[in-house]
């Protein structure tokens, strides 16, 4: 498996640490998160590549969280995870970039499955993204001066 780092956001905490302990025992880098304001603050001091993030929970609720994550880092991709999902919930956060949309129960090999998935698309991105940067500089020598 890659090497990469995953946040786990979600009200309930023993789904946490049951989730982390066995993604760690796999050799994943894994934060928590207990709520939306927690994740926010982990991603500004921990570079994260994948996000697994409930829709249900109190205060800030997973689509909101979600827009504030794809605003400020929008490479990075979301898994939402829900035990109370509708059709208009998958399809709004499908719309709002989120990589997938699973319910719970959810077997730890699909939640696996679609976090490597969701690292292999963020990883081809950021690829992309820098060789749109060199093919930039090749074209014109004096952008290496631009920021982004």
């Amino acid at each position: 498996m890659m090497n990469f780092h995953l946040l786990l956001v979600d009200d309930e905490e023993r789904f946490l640490t049951t989730t982390q302990t066995i993604m760690n025992k796999r050799g994943i880098d894994v934060s928590i998160a207990t709520n939306g304001l927690e994740a926010l603050k982990v991603l500004e001091e921990k570079r994260i590549d994948v996000v697994v993030l409930d829709i249900k929970m109190p205060g800030m609720d997973g689509i909101e969280v979600l827009k504030k994550i794809k605003k400020k880092y929008p490479l990075l991709e979301i898994i939402l995870l829900t035990g109370h999902g509708t059709v208009e919930t998958a399809v709004e956060g499908l719309k709002m970039g989120a990589f997938e949309y699973l319910l719970k129960p959810c077997s730890i090999e699909t939640l696996l499955q679609k976090v490597e998935e969701a690292l292999v698309r963020k990883r081809g991105k950021e690829q992309e993204k820098q060789k749109d940067k060199i093919d930039k500089i090749i074209s014109s020598p004096l952008a290496v001066f631009e920021e982004d």
